[in-house]
């Protein structure tokens, strides 16, 4: 498939993807950090370009529960009328990726706050769900895709490191990449491709056997 993983410059979801066989690259008004194929710009300039799939990590800063305190102005009820400006651009920005035309969509973000306006999302994951002990609650809003499965649940010592870091310039760098384990399970349950036949589907016998593929009619393994 050709995947377009859009607003990411760490590379980790685009190179799971490629890892797997697709043509996939990442698009970011940031280089990337990992050599690959990338396109530094708006990602409205080729989001067109006929992708079958779209991971897209819009900017979360105006839209997260965790910020809507900065929507009124310090100990007042009155509005932060700037603040208030930049989260409908950024809402207006995620629902034009959710909306895009592209068949298979999948948008992630930290909780929103209602303020924001967008629609509800379709489940919530965290990094300890996926082999990472940290907990990190991540929304994701899917189209034509199905909800990610946990691969390695984690139970114990479970840390909130990621909020602890140290102001710095890179803070909001290292706060909003992809955890390693999620990249991998997007890309192994949403990409997908029978080894038979190469087609991007898999579905239960209705006899009960499960992993069957439809398109080849036969098991995979």
């Amino acid at each position: 498939m050709r995947v377009l993983v859009a607003c990411e410059f760490s590379g980790k979801v685009r190179d799971a993807f490629l890892k797997l066989g697709h043509d996939a690259m990442s698009c970011d008004l940031l280089p990337t950090e990992s050599p690959g194929p990338h396109y530094e710009g708006d990602v409205f300039d080729v989001i067109d370009d006929g992708w079958d799939m779209m991971v897209a990590h819009p900017p979360c800063t105006y839209l997260a529960n965790s910020g809507v305190r900065w929507l009124y102005k310090q100990g007042t009820k009155d509005h932060n009328e700037e603040r208030w400006a930049d989260m409908r651009t950024a809402a207006k920005f995620f629902t034009a990726l959710l909306a895009s035309d592209i068949e298979k969509i999948a948008v992630e973000n930290p909780t929103p706050h209602r303020h924001a306006g967008l629609p509800p999302y379709t489940q919530a994951i965290q990094p300890y769900e996926y082999g990472h002990p940290e907990s990190k609650r991540t929304c994701l809003w899917l189209r034509n895709l199905p909800p990610l499965v946990p691969t390695q649940v984690i139970t114990e010592n479970i840390q909130q490191s990621i909020w602890r870091y140290p102001p710095s310039p890179h803070r909001w760098k290292l706060r909003s990449e992809t955890f390693q384990g999620i990249a991998d399970a997007m890309a192994e349950q949403w990409g997908f491709l029978c080894p038979n036949c190469g087609a991007d589907e898999t579905t239960d016998h209705p006899d009960g056997e499960s992993g069957w593929c439809p398109a080849c009619e036969q098991r995979v393994e």
